[in-house]
């Protein structure tokens, strides 16, 4: 029986597999063909293979879950209310990640980078970047995650596997692109290294052996933000609101990644994760108090009242 119930995600698990198998076959031979041309480095060619890979299995296990439709993938709603559910969204996103900011801010924990803030031109810059980063990054997880595959298992299963299982993902997939093969080192074999040392991090979330590898709170804290992302998405029926969050967070994230930085020596520097020196403890407690709000706060509009067919 459970594995009758547990067969779409089986089949989202597939795709991982076979995304890994080509990246350990082909990033080299890409590798060789790009890197004259194009200063991509070897991981990074090899994560655009993934990311094909991806979208063309998605595309053949959207056809054959049949979900290969709009309101499956997350855009039932008519392109206006879409949009400005989005939008709204947006909003919100920035709200509830800037408080957590000044926070780490007024305690000290992290400082400029180079001790200096960058000019006016240069902060411009850095938030179009980070509004590109959000919105590309918000388009592409929740469309995968909160949309298809939510809605595969969510049909099949039920809703609270599906925000389970997928919050479980995509917390992992953070991971994915961790693993460095320096130019100086690639060889025929760094395709199956760039693997191998991706998935290495799950083999020691605790840092154990190197307190500077630990991604157990970083994983804990991404997993309760696609819990509350993929709660929003059960209460809404559609993914509009999922993006709007998700691109305000990570709009706020991806600059603050790029102005500052931990302060290393800091008593509380444990709160904020080795693995980016920002998610960790205090913003998964932080996840937790505006998780509760939010939820609320969409299950109590649905503005459109779209509802799925997702199950008990």
């Amino acid at each position: 029986m459970l594995r009758v119930h547990m067969r779409a995600f089986a089949w989202f698990m597939g795709m991982f597999v076979v995304g890994f198998a080509v990246m350990a076959a082909f990033t080299y031979p890409a590798w060789l063909l790009v890197h004259p041309h194009v200063d991509w480095p070897f991981h990074r060619i090899g994560g655009r293979i993934g990311q094909l890979v991806l979208l063309i299995c998605l595309v053949l296990v959207a056809r054959h879950l049949r979900i290969a439709d709009r309101a499956s993938w997350g855009y039932g709603l008519p392109r206006r209310d879409f949009l400005r559910e989005l939008g709204k969204a947006l909003g919100l996103g920035i709200a509830t990640m800037v408080p957590i900011i000044v926070v780490m801010a007024a305690f000290g924990l992290r400082e400029w980078r180079d001790g200096v803030p960058p000019g006016a031109a240069e902060l411009a810059k850095l938030a179009l970047k980070g509004f590109a980063t959000g919105m590309a990054v918000a388009l592409i997880e929740e469309t995968f995650l909160r949309g298809a595959m939510f809605t595969a298992i969510a049909r099949e299963s039920g809703t609270k596997l599906a925000i389970i299982l997928t919050a479980l993902v995509y917390s992992a997939t953070h991971f994915f692109a961790s693993f460095r093969v320096p130019a100086d080192q690639v060889t025929a074999w760094s395709g199956l290294d760039l693997v191998t040392g991706t998935l290495q991090a799950f083999s020691d979330p605790f840092g154990t052996s190197d307190p500077h590898a630990a991604i157990f709170d970083a994983y804990l804290c991404l997993f309760a933000v696609g819990v509350l992302l993929a709660a929003v998405r059960a209460a809404t029926g559609h993914i509009a609101a999922c993006m709007g969050l998700h691109a305000g967070w990570v709009w706020v994230i991806a600059f603050v990644r790029e102005t500052s930085q931990p302060v290393e020596n800091h008593p509380l520097r444990f709160m904020l994760s080795q693995f980016d020196g920002l998610v960790g403890w205090l913003v998964l407690a932080w996840t937790v108090v505006i998780g509760l709000v939010l939820y609320r706060v969409y299950a109590r509009r649905n503005p459109a009242g779209v509802t799925l067919p997702l199950g008990g």
